[in-house]
């Protein structure tokens, strides 16, 4: 997918390569989103980089006191995550950022490695009914809750906290609104505190 490039950054060589987490190896939040962005981390090589959903996403998590500046434009911008961790249920940039169950199948074992190497992790914020449905078959959860953005579902040793997806596509028609992505986090970081 690194080969169609957006016009503002055709003189730039894109990551093109699978995409892991990163933050807090502490931490006891775990942002769980869909997949690297074809111009975002596809581009950056770091998860929610260089597009508008990770502005949205960094902002929220800055407000609350998860990250140590609102932008994240490249993988050395000293972005840094406090008692927080951000990844991706599917690794590669799916063609129209729609993954098949065979991707994200495919990519399942290394959303479980992530977890069980995140020792302390109390709650993950799922952004998306996908994400939402990537923890569940981690964790077991059976019958899978449905999804709505603020639902709360008790997952065992974790707690899931569900948001709509700071994509465009929510952002733009108000569907999901700074307000409502403030909220989550600040509803992520009370549970985490339990």
């Amino acid at each position: 997918m690194a080969v169609e490039k957006r016009a503002a950054y055709t003189d730039e060589e894109y990551w093109g390569k699978p995409i892991s987490g990163f933050g807090d190896p502490a931490a006891r939040i775990v942002v769980l989103g869909l997949a690297p962005g074809a111009h975002g981390a596809n581009r950056t090589g770091r998860v929610f980089t260089g597009d508008r959903s990770g502005e949205w996403l960094f902002r929220a998590m800055h407000k609350v006191g998860l990250a140590n500046q609102q932008v994240s434009e490249n993988r050395n911008d000293g972005l840094q995550l406090t008692d927080a961790w951000v990844t991706v249920a599917v690794r590669c940039a799916p063609p129209q950022n729609k993954p098949t169950p065979a991707e994200e199948k495919r990519c399942a074992p290394y959303l479980q490695r992530e977890l069980e190497l995140l020792t302390h992790a109390k709650v993950i914020v799922c952004l998306g009914s996908i994400a939402l449905r990537a923890a569940c078959v981690q964790l077991g959860v059976k019958p899978r809750p449905k999804f709505g953005h603020g639902v709360v579902v008790n997952a065992g040793e974790y707690t899931l906290v569900c948001s709509y997806h700071p994509s465009q596509q929510n952002t733009f028609t108000g569907k999901l609104t700074e307000k409502m992505l403030n909220d989550v986090f600040a509803k992520a970081v009370r549970l985490a505190k339990k």
